[in-house]
């Protein structure tokens, strides 16, 4: 049975599912959908159009859903979408997106969210992330699994960071961050990979050495980017003829990752 607190105010057109639990004084609007199992706190404010899955929690005075903070919008029907089992914490802002992008913010499943994080619009956010308290993600960022943002990073609206990276305290990420690779500073600068997280999630020592490898090849190799990409096309094909499939993956994601590149890559 969905449990609404008496002072709640929700739009009859909203679509809560069973088990849904609503606090008091929270608003939700119209174009509303909220799967089972989660939670909204009190005073938080969900605007549509906005769809959050399953077993969420979103606590008080969160602003979910709010029109972007981008003068070019109009009033386009744009979007949020939210997956299953994230934690949103207090006073976090998440906006829809802009029709000049592709119109969606999206989060995946599994983030846990911090005190005052603001996500802006377009923003694309895998599973599985961090994001500790206020950190701001500009407009059409996007964020690969697992990533980790320290305390009070700022990414640059348009900037990428792949999966795995992590960002140090008071980050000011101007560039593009690889997968596996941890930055800091303002501006950010790139100071190794991530070992302790990868081992952490399974990945094999050979796989570990295959990304130090690509690594120095791509910041100590003297490279410039399109040589490093063709240098690390070289370092997967030989993976992969020894039979090392796991550390070759993990080297194509590096590969993948540069081919998409737009800004230039944190140095």
């Amino acid at each position: 049975m969905t449990m609404i607190h008496p002072t709640a105010v929700v739009d009859r057109s909203a679509e809560l599912a069973d088990s849904v639990q609503v606090g008091a004084y929270a608003v939700i609007g119209p174009k509303v959908r909220i799967g089972a199992g989660t939670v909204i706190g009190p005073h938080v404010v969900v605007d549509g159009p906005t769809t959050i899955g399953q077993n969420n929690r979103i606590y008080q005075f969160a602003s979910v859903g709010a029109a972007p903070q981008d003068k070019k919008y109009g009033g386009e029907d744009t979007s949020l979408e939210i997956g299953d089992g994230n934690t949103i914490r207090e006073f976090c802002t998440l906006n829809r997106g802009t029709a000049q992008d592709v119109g969606v913010t999206r989060i995946g499943n599994d983030n846990w969210i911090m005190a005052y994080v603001h996500i802006a619009h377009d923003c694309q956010v895998g599973s599985h992330t961090i994001f500790a308290n206020t950190t701001n993600l500009a407009g059409h960022v996007h964020i690969g699994d697992w990533v980790i943002l320290g305390g009070c990073s700022q990414i640059h609206q348009f900037c990428k960071i792949g999966a795995h990276a992590m960002t140090g305290v008071g980050s000011v990420v101007l560039h593009d961050v690889p997968p596996f690779v941890m930055v800091s500073g303002n501006t950010a600068a790139a100071h190794g990979i991530n070992v302790e997280g990868l081992r952490r999630r399974g990945f094999s020592a050979e796989a570990i050495g295959a990304i130090r490898h690509a690594y120095k090849t791509l910041y100590r190799g003297g490279l410039t980017l399109d040589q490093a990409r063709a240098a690390l096309s070289g370092e997967i094909d030989a993976l992969t003829s020894n039979g090392s499939a796991d550390a070759a993956s993990a080297v194509s994601m590096f590969g993948g990752f540069l081919a998409q590149v737009t800004r230039g890559i944190v140095r």
